[in-house]
């Protein structure tokens, strides 16, 4: 399965398992198992740098695994194939969105101009707080 240019995930690193899917469908979804759960050894993978691993990590959250899996289920459809499809979809965005680079922050200092503007609006603020006590004779 091909990811980008230089990614691409070998079929031994995925494992399809079936299962039936909840929800309605009437008696179609007593009999057949359309779910799926997409594993994937991403901690395994030769394929995934360190870096792209450590990010997926994160983004993955719920669905890492303690033997550094990810675990996506599909099972909008009612058709096997399409949520075979649909899991595969949900594993190659997961991965594009590790490949983003995050843009590093430039720690900047606030001006001048701005934290007397912000004491100014805190003084005035509270003289209006002040204007709300007791009416004095």
């Amino acid at each position: 399965m091909r990811i980008s240019d230089t990614i691409e995930i070998e079929d031994w690193e995925l494992t399809e398992s079936f299962h039936r899917s909840s929800g309605p469908g009437g008696q179609h979804v007593n009999k057949v198992s359309s779910a799926v759960e997409l594993r994937f050894e991403a901690e395994r993978s030769p394929n995934l740098p360190p870096a792209v691993k450590s990010r997926l990590k994160r983004l993955a959250g719920r669905r890492w695994t303690k033997d550094g899996a990810v675990i996506i289920t599909a099972e909008s459809h009612r058709s096997q194939l399409m949520n075979r499809e649909n899991a595969r979809e949900k594993l190659v965005e997961l991965i594009k969105k590790a490949l983003e680079v995050p843009k590093r922050r430039i720690k900047t200092r606030p001006t001048l101009g701005s934290k007397r503007r912000r004491l100014e609006g805190k003084k005035q603020r509270g003289e209006v707080k002040k204007l709300r006590g007791k009416v004095e004779d």
